[in-house]
């Protein structure tokens, strides 16, 4: 496709393709209404040897949050309670035990975006005010409504590998004809409801180098604004990335930041996965040449969440 992308073409993508009231006007989880029970079974019945492949980063604190983007910082592991203050007697007669916590913001590593994160023309997915969304919490649209619904036929687009490469060059643009030739090369096609996971190589280029640059927050590979079309004619599920964005950086425009975002969250209510480590699947998938898998990422339930931060599985 051909878009000068810039607010013109945002304005006549969200209408294009809005799906508010697709599924009804208290409809909480959009695209995943693709999925059902049928689309569950079916996956599972793709698990054939038992391997499962997580693809969640570590909660530590040394990445990947850089300090680019919103202030997010890396998570802060404490302990709360160890076994040198049971040795050195602090619990008394009392239970000698081990206690931790975690502090990070909900998406400073592998994590969903729920679709109350991204607002256009003051509105969230199906309708609703901006205004919903305040300090309490997302109150509509929260990650809480998409706890049972993370589960299905998980397709990996091995961009990378397609185009001879370890890594794709932070951006570089995917186009829609791109996927649909590594998914051809592939020997899989995408289906609606499907998980559909696109490796760029950007995080294990990070990962080798010890050196996390702009991730997150800076420049990286990614999908062009043109693949908000190919998600809504595909039906997927949900699209997932092993980028901190999934589009393309810098932008096509100046004009707006994340173009893709204003309209694939706000107006098609698209759920998107992030920060997804891939390796050790796509190692996997070339071996085997099988692409397609039973995925599983449940969020944590958080309560008017703007994402949550997961491990998802591939199973094989």
């Amino acid at each position: 496709m051909d878009i000068k992308v810039g607010r013109a073409a945002i304005a006549e993508a969200s209408e294009k393709l809005s799906n508010w009231g697709r599924w009804g006007k208290d409809d909480q989880v959009g695209t995943l209404n693709h999925l059902g029970a049928p689309q569950v079974y079916n996956a599972a019945k793709l698990v054939k040897k038992g391997s499962v492949f997580g693809m969640g980063i570590p909660l530590g604190s040394t990445g990947p949050q850089s300090g680019l983007f919103g202030g997010r910082w890396n998570p802060i592991h404490t302990m709360l309670a160890t076994g040198t203050d049971a040795l050195a007697g602090r619990f008394g007669d009392r239970l000698d035990y081990a206690d931790d916590a975690i502090n990070m913001p909900v998406q400073a590593a592998t994590h969903w975006d729920s679709l109350g994160h991204v607002f256009y023309a003051g509105k969230t997915y199906n309708g609703h005010s901006a205004g919903r969304v305040d300090g309490g919490g997302v109150n509509v649209l929260g990650i809480e409504h998409t706890r049972d619904k993370m589960v299905g036929r998980g397709v990996l687009l091995d961009v990378a590998r397609y185009k001879g490469v370890d890594w794709l060059e932070d951006g570089y643009g995917i186009s829609n004809d791109e996927l649909d030739a590594t998914a051809e090369k592939q020997g899989v096609r995408i289906e609606a409801a499907d998980f559909v996971i696109i490796r760029t190589g950007q995080m294990e280029r990070c990962l080798s180098e010890k050196a996390w640059g702009g991730y997150a927050g800076g420049d990286a590979p990614g999908v062009k604004f043109e693949n908000c079309y190919w998600c809504q004619e595909k039906q997927i599920a949900a699209i997932c990335s092993d980028t901190w964005g999934v589009e393309v950086r810098p932008n096509e425009t100046n004009e707006v930041n994340q173009p893709w975002h204003w309209v694939v969250i706000p107006a098609m209510g698209l759920t998107m996965g992030e920060m997804f480590f891939v390796k050790e699947l796509a190692e996997d998938c070339a071996a085997d040449e099988c692409y397609e898998f039973m995925f599983c990422g449940p969020p944590l339930v958080i309560t008017g969440g703007t994402g949550s931060p997961i491990n998802p599985l591939a199973i094989k």
